[in-house]
């Protein structure tokens, strides 16, 4: 995935969801009005979440099945831009509830499930700063992100739909796709879902990629360290 191709599809997306974003109609609906427009940005930030906690998952398994310290590097900074994103998912949701629910925390259950979600993740990041021992750290860090993501699922995708919710698609309420999504916003939707996971995962390769040249960089210096400590 080192090709210019799908970055430039990326810039092209993301560029055509800011502008159709705001200047294209929308279906004039009691509460939401122009705020449904909104839909662009806050559900892909949160589909761009999951696939980057995701491939974090994946990651950590692959290093407690390999042990190769770079499975758990593209982990970290897969699981980090992740949060970045739930951090932007969180901020947007707010934004929408404060004028659609009148308050931009209510306590709904689908808010709670995610603030949940996202203090387990912060919490992953503590864990890996009170940890110094890379190989320790690294075990320890993809146990714990393996179960992070296991909790995920039914904080934010099953108990938010067993209680009463405000939140689309949850506690009864039909999800947009079923009422408020028509066909002009599907022609911004999708591409904004497309544009932002792709723009996710272009940040956590380049934060990948510095991490790596970092980690090989002090493993050069250390290893030469230690040969003119031998020679010595």
């Amino acid at each position: 995935m080192r090709s210019w191709g799908w970055k430039i599809i990326c810039i092209i997306l993301c560029m055509y969801v800011v502008v159709a974003g705001f200047l294209l109609p929308v279906p004039r609906l009691d509460i939401l009005n122009e705020t449904i427009r909104n839909l662009y940005f806050h559900v892909p930030m949160w589909f761009t979440m999951i696939v980057l906690f995701g491939a974090a998952f994946y990651y950590s398994i692959k290093y407690l099945r390999t042990g190769n310290l770079q499975d758990d590097i593209y982990a970290v900074q897969f699981t980090n831009t992740g949060i970045f994103f739930s951090i932007l998912g969180m901020l947007t949701g707010m934004e929408w509830a404060q004028y659609t629910w009148g308050a931009a925390w209510s306590n709904d259950p689908k808010q709670l499930g995610t603030a949940m979600s996202m203090l387990i993740y912060f919490a992953y990041t503590i864990l890996r700063s009170g940890l110094k021992d890379d190989e320790k750290k690294a075990k320890i860090s993809a146990v714990y992100n393996v179960f992070a993501f296991a909790m995920m699922v039914p904080l934010i995708f099953v108990l938010p739909r067993m209680v009463d919710s405000l939140h689309p698609g949850n506690g009864g309420n039909p999800a947009f796709a079923k009422y408020d999504l028509d066909s002009d916003m599907r022609k911004v939707f999708y591409p904004a879902v497309a544009g932002w996971i792709m723009l996710g995962w272009w940040i956590a390769t380049l934060k990948t990629r510095l991490a790596l040249v970092r980690y090989k960089g002090e493993n050069t210096l250390q290893f030469e360290l230690e040969k003119k400590q031998t020679n010595g």
